[in-house]
Parts: structure tokens; C-alpha cells; sequence
């Protein structure tokens, strides 16, 4: 006999990784929402500039945090080890990455300035 035809839909059916339509309209829209705030803040000149790049990080992180969650679906279960391993293992290189970077450039600013040099 022939095997029954699977549906598109069918097929992955059953993964528990999988959102559904509000999970990903509530992650849009919160996307939005966390892109309008900065935009919104250095537009108006709302906040000084000091206080301006660490809010708009800080809204940039958690914006990484809402992609995480309701598009690529990372969670605490055990489902999600390997994932939430490499995910850690990637902030793990991307921290050695960047303070190296800054600790050179800092040292090589230091070592740059006029009068530093030794006089022949």
C-alpha cells in the first residue's frame, strides 16, 4: 500500500522548539518597541551622552535577549543544553575578543603619546 502524503505543515510537527504566532507577533513587537526607544532618545536629544550610550546599550542587550527568546526559542530546558553551550561558549570568545581588543588599544594609546618616547 502507499504511505499517506505528508503535509507541509505535517512535517516537524511535534517539536516542542517551535513558537507559535503570539509568541512571535509578541516578540515583533516588543522589537519594535526596543528600536523606536533609542531611536526615539537620540533623535529628541532627550537624555546628555553620557547617560544616552549606556541606556542605549542597555536597551540593545535586552533587545538581543527578546531575539534570543521568541525567535530562535533558547530556553532553560534540557532540550536546549547544546544550544545554551555554544551560546555561552560564543559570549565566552566574544568577551576575550573585545577586552583584549581594549586592552590593546588602550596600551597602544599609552605608549603613543608625545613626550612618552625615550630622548636620544
Amino acid at each position: 500500500m502507499n504511505a499517506p502524503m505528508e503535509k507541509p505543515e505535517d512535517h516537524g510537527s511535534g517539536h516542542a522548539g517551535h513558537g507559535s504566532t503570539t509568541s512571535y507577533l509578541i516578540g515583533f513587537v516588543l522589537s519594535v518597541i526596543l528600536t523606536a526607544i533609542p531611536f526615539y532618545l537620540v533623535m529628541t536629544h532627550a537624555m546628555p551622552a553620557a547617560s544616552l550610550i549606556p541606556a542605549v546599550i542597555g536597551i540593545g542587550v535586552v533587545q538581543i535577549l527578546v531575539h534570543l527568546v521568541f525567535f530562535l526559542h533558547m530556553n532553560t530546558s534540557s532540550g536546549q543544553l547544546w544550544n545554551n553551550a555554544a551560546f555561552v561558549f560564543t559570549l565566552v570568545i566574544l568577551g576575550i575578543l573585545i577586552a583584549g581588543s581594549l586592552w590593546i588599544m588602550y596600551h597602544l594609546n599609552m605608549n603613543m603619546m608625545p613626550g612618552m618616547m625615550p630622548a636620544d
